[in-house]
């Protein structure tokens, strides 16, 4: 399953973030460094299941589905807040760098109200600049990368410069932790346009190559957290960044989802809409919920959700597909209709979903079948979202 890492500094929301995304309950206050040891949770994208297309009643397995919306599970992890400097080792920054290396892709939890400092600690609203806390996170990673790139990088570049050895094999080799491909340092060596010679390279370089590395491989959205507060200029300026950038109040989404397990509303988490179904709701709760639904409307939602959503769609530009074992009636062995669902890249192969499925399966692959139209595929056919697919295997 794939990994999203919430990032940010001390008392952004984060915790609140994390806590309403998957529900689970970790301890929040305003304080630096309430998050020590990262909390790691499974959180939800949407998407339309096709049970509803197909004219049948879903049994879903690892994917539960509200209402006609299924809720693909992804991994969440929420690290310790980064703070300046964080690349050698302030605050709890070896820790938090180290803890995001699995990530696919973060979600920068922002102060849109800029009621936190640059060290996370609380100040009035609107006297801290949500802005330079985009600018010195991406920073704090570049660097992170950069420290990674250096290690033993005279060895390396001798090494390279005897042996002729391929550059991005060797680059590929010092990063091999952070969960990246040998294809994704030939792309960042190509857009960061330096010298053949490796010999020639200065910090300079090794810091271009490392950003370029970071945008291809932990790509970033920004929720704007604290929306509720925000002056509609910060918004605005966030949104002229170079980055997805999504209004958001974890509070409120926090609210809804508890309210929601009271049985004092029916919510679907990202909807832009609640229902009151509770005759218990006291005036201030009323208060609060009109607070909320205003918000709602306005935003198009409370951004959690979408966040998450942005990150998995729109930054790593993901699908969802269904396996099934019997292409006619949608089931698996157990007969369940549509019992699961897998998110992969644009662009995979019906053996890249068998080998999702099951190593063994991706290797015994024969052929596939398209349960919509009971046509056969190869294993190179690409997948499209949505689509419904029986593997055939040894």
């Amino acid at each position: 399953m794939m990994e999203v890492g919430l990032v940010g500094k001390p008392n952004v929301g984060k915790s609140t973030f994390f806590n309403a995304a998957t529900r689970a309950d970790v301890e929040m206050a305003s304080y630096p460094f309430t998050t020590i040891d990262a909390n790691r949770g499974v959180g939800y994208v949407r998407t339309t299941c096709p049970h509803q297309e197909l004219e049948l009643e879903c049994d879903p397995n690892n994917s539960p589905c509200i209402q006609g919306t299924r809720m693909i599970p992804v991994n969440i992890i929420d690290v310790a807040g980064l703070v300046p400097d964080a690349h050698s080792g302030k605050g709890l920054g070896n820790k938090f760098l180290d803890d995001l290396r699995q990530a696919s892709t973060l979600i920068h939890i922002v102060d849109a109200s800029g009621s936190t400092d640059e060290k996370g600690e609380p100040c009035k609203i609107g006297e801290h600049d949500p802005v330079e806390d985009v600018r010195f996170l991406s920073r704090e990673i570049d660097h992170w990368i950069k420290g990674i790139l250096e290690k033993n990088w005279d060895k390396v570049s001798r090494r390279l410069e005897v042996t002729d050895g391929k550059l991005e094999k060797a680059l590929f080799e010092q990063l091999s932790g952070l969960g990246i491909s040998e294809g994704d340092v030939i792309r960042a060596l190509k857009e960061s346009e330096l010298s053949d010679r490796v010999q020639d390279w200065n910090g300079d370089d090794l810091f271009r190559l490392s950003k370029n590395i970071r945008r291809r491989t932990k790509p970033i959205t920004i929720a704007a957290n604290k929306s509720d507060m925000a002056a509609q200029e910060n918004i605005q300026r966030l949104k002229e960044l170079d980055y997805m950038v999504q209004p958001t109040s974890a509070e409120f989404e926090l609210a809804l989802r508890k309210a929601t397990e009271t049985g004092l509303i029916d919510y679907v988490p990202g909807n832009n809409t609640f229902e009151t179904i509770s005759e218990r709701i006291s005036d201030e709760q009323k208060v609060a919920l009109d607070k909320i639904k205003e918000f709602m409307k306005r935003n198009d939602g409370l951004g959690v959700q979408q966040s998450l959503e942005k990150a998995v769609y729109g930054l790593l530009d993901m699908i969802v597909v269904y396996p099934v074992e019997n292409e006619h009636n949608f089931t698996d062995k157990e007969e369940r209709v549509l019992p699961d669902a897998y998110l992969l890249k644009n662009g995979s192969t019906a053996e890249d979903l068998a080998f999702e499925v099951h190593s063994d399966i991706g290797e015994g692959f024969i052929r596939a079948i398209d349960a919509r139209t009971d046509r056969i595929i190869g294993r190179d056919h690409e997948l499209e979202d949505g689509d419904i697919i029986k593997i055939v295997s040894k």
